[in-house]
């Protein structure tokens, strides 16, 4: 059976969003709800079907979208977001995964993006497309009882306060909170106006139904936002006597460590709460330390997150900043894209360009998506032999220019 791979009509996004159902494992029928939700936020343009010849149906999916994804520096660059990826069981092992990225990261280098960005939902797929594992999460579980807090907290000392607010304030308040963090985090993406619809209640998605929340903001002595933090909470109490409630934080936003530190300390003064789960978090966050025990904090999660790939390296590497001057020559092997070159890139000066100078290391472009953030080490990678040192030394340069001082992390998933 042979198939072909195209953008779809608008006719065929409800053939396609069964696909996508059925490829994510969910038996749910595609809802005139649905179809009309999707029609609204989908670009038919950005939306890869693989049609089989014979039955007509769509039997593989992905799509894209534009993103903003803040890099090293503070700085952001045009991204194109890979998601709703699924091939049927039927036709697995016919190449149609490798024809929809071809075709999305043609479409994408003609757009101009710089790179491509997608959250792996398996690890062995991407690496072959150019990506790389770019940004890790974390979540903590906290044992309220155990972090040496005073159960008698009354808020931050700091001059600061916390505020409980409706989810109308919070709406109001996160968008520019969000953005202040962005030019603080490398690995963050823009938050478009739907995605605080969907996160506060305004819409809802098909099959997830919005569940209230709580919201609590942090202000500074002179009253400024410098923190939000949504979070639900259950209701379990053994007996009918003893609570035994965890509370969920879904997001948190700290532009501050004044505001990171009250709103976890907030967190764990909250009557009937036994332990709160923080959600994903970098990896080096600081919510374990900001407590005065840290083994109350123990890891639940820890897992690679975002992946990168670089589209037109020129204006990535210069698009961020390095932690150290010295000159690199980078020879980079990407037979699935345009990454392939060699390139010169001048850490002092931000400066990248194409060349034909001898190579200090040569490296394919998933290893490549791994060192833009900031978050691997060229070192290991060496070791692993996915660089290959061409200059001695070179390695030990690419970690000190590549490295940031704090891990890359991506709040949201798409």
């Amino acid at each position: 059976m042979s198939a072909d791979v195209r953008p779809i009509a608008e006719s065929e996004l409800p053939e396609w969003l069964r696909a996508v159902n059925t490829g994510f494992l969910r038996p749910d029928p595609v809802t005139e709800s649905d179809l009309a939700q999707r029609a609204k936020h989908t670009d038919p343009d950005r939306t890869l079907g693989a049609f089989d010849h014979d039955t007509g149906r769509c039997v593989a999916t992905l799509r894209s979208f534009a993103q903003e994804l803040t890099v090293p520096g503070g700085a952001s660059v045009a991204a194109s977001a890979v998601t709703n990826v699924a091939v049927l069981p039927t036709h697995r092992r016919r190449g149609l995964l490798t024809r929809m990225m071809a075709t999305e990261l043609a479409a994408a280098t003609a757009r101009g993006d710089v790179v491509a960005t997608l959250i792996a939902a398996e690890y062995p797929i991407y690496g072959r497309y150019g990506f790389g594992p770019a940004a890790a999460v974390s979540e903590w579980e906290i044992d309220v009882s155990r972090t040496g807090l005073d159960a008698r907290w009354a808020g931050p000392g700091c001059g600061g306060r916390i505020e409980l607010v409706d989810v109308a304030e919070a709406r109001t308040i996160g968008p520019g909170l969000h953005e202040r963090l962005r030019a603080l985090s490398p690995g963050t993406v823009d938050r478009t106006a739907r995605w605080w619809s969907l996160a506060t209640g305004l819409e809802e998605m098909s099959g997830r139904p919005y569940k209230s929340h709580f919201h609590a903001v942090y202000r500074t002595a002179d009253g400024e936002p410098a923190g939000l933090v949504a979070y639900t909470s259950d209701s379990h109490w053994t007996d009918g006597k003893v609570p035994l409630n965890t509370v969920q934080v879904t997001d948190l936003i700290a532009v501050t460590p004044d505001a990171q530190r009250a709103l976890w300390h907030f967190l764990c003064s909250i009557d009937w709460v036994l332990k709160v789960r923080t959600g994903y978090r970098a990896p080096d966050d600081l919510v374990a330390e900001l407590l005065p025990d840290p083994r109350a904090a123990r890891i639940v999660t820890s897992a690679d997150f975002l992946w990168v790939r670089l589209l037109d390296v020129v204006r990535a590497l210069a698009a961020r900043t390095y932690a150290v001057p010295g000159v690199l020559v980078l020879d980079v092997t990407d037979p699935a894209g345009p990454a392939a070159g060699r390139y010169r890139l001048d850490a002092g000066t931000g400066e990248c360009t194409r060349t034909e100078d001898p190579a200090d290391l040569r490296l394919d472009a998933s290893a490549l998506g791994s060192l833009y953030l900031g978050d691997a080490s060229a070192v290991r990678l060496g070791e692993l032999g996915r660089i290959t040192e061409q200059r001695a030394g070179a390695l030990a340069l690419a970690d000190a220019v590549f490295r940031t001082a704090r891990r890359p992390w991506c709040p949201d998933v798409f």
